[in-house]
């Protein structure tokens, strides 16, 4: 019997970024819907239910990029661990940042982990196939979120 696909909401404003991402979990065949935003405001909406996502299912799992636009990362790592109905979610941040006061500040706001988004392409896909084999193989995740 298969498991069943887990959601994944990625929150990634590099075009770039978010495709290698997404085609190093295809070749990986990881067993996920991945769903990309391209914003914070549109991460809260998605996550929220809100406007075109009414519909969606809650992610089990958030990628989260901290520089993004609208509203940055750190914002929405903010909200989520502050909404009751989407605390419980697994947060990775997913970023460039290399800055101390960024990794202390997602672990007090309860980042799952802080991964550095290598510039070199094949540590950068090293780094996404280990998330693969991490969290998409030996994690347990809880069961499904409520709704909001």
């Amino acid at each position: 019997m298969k498991a069943k696909k887990l959601a994944v909401l990625l929150v990634e404003d590099s075009l770039a970024d978010a495709r290698l991402i997404l085609e190093v979990f295809k070749e990986e065949n990881v067993n996920a819907e991945i769903s990309v935003v391209r914003d914070g405001e549109e991460a809260m909406e998605f996550l929220e239910k809100r406007n075109e996502f009414e519909k969606v299912d809650t992610p089990n799992l958030i990628l989260l990029d901290l520089n993004l636009p609208k509203k940055d990362g750190r914002e929405v790592l903010s909200e989520i661990k502050q909404n009751p109905h989407l605390n419980g979610i697994p947060v990775i941040v997913l970023t460039t940042s290399q800055s101390e006061d960024d990794v202390a500040n997602c672990y007090k706001l309860q980042a799952s982990c802080f991964v550095t988004k290598p510039i070199d392409l094949d540590r950068f896909v090293g780094v996404i196939r280990s998330l693969d084999e991490f969290w998409f193989s030996a994690v347990k995740f809880p069961p499904e979120p409520k709704t909001c």
